[in-house]
């Protein structure tokens, strides 16, 4: 197997595990709403997860391992990246800070200070601010 192919792999797998947790979040509450359902379509493409890896996970989200971010700066890195996608065109309407909250917890944000950190976060990306200003803005909140 050549070098590249590993870091593809890996970069493949991570997706898939991280696609799953967002399907087992948005599995949470028993059901899928249709704007939760088109969420997870652009993002399965956005995260090139193919048709049969999509309804393989559809059918058994837990049979992907979730690779939870540890440190707290790859957490937001990860907030940053889903505000984004749910943002872009505003798809989840209303929901979209329900659903980001969601996934926050999921992310290890504690239920405590979630609603913050989301709030804020959701702001940021309402002003297009880059990857470096968002984790600089989202670390120093408190400040």
């Amino acid at each position: 197997m050549p070098f590249s192919e590993l870091f593809d792999n890996e970069f493949k797998q991570r997706n898939r595990g991280h696609f799953s947790a967002i399907v087992r979040v948005a599995f949470a509450d028993g059901k899928v709403s249709p704007e939760e359902k088109d969420f997870l379509d652009k993002l399965a493409s956005r995260l090139e997860i193919s048709e049969e890896e999509y309804t393989e996970i559809l059918k058994n989200p837990l049979k992907y391992p979730i690779n939870p971010p540890y440190l707290y700066s790859q957490r937001l890195e990860r907030l940053y990246d889903l505000g984004r996608m749910i943002h872009v065109d505003h798809h989840l309407g209303d929901q979209q800070e329900v659903m980001l909250t969601r996934m926050g917890l999921a992310l290890g944000f504690t239920p405590g200070n979630v609603n913050y950190i989301i709030r804020k976060a959701l702001s940021l990306i309402d002003k297009k601010v880059d990857l470096d200003t968002f984790l600089f803005e989202m670390e120093n909140m408190n400040k």
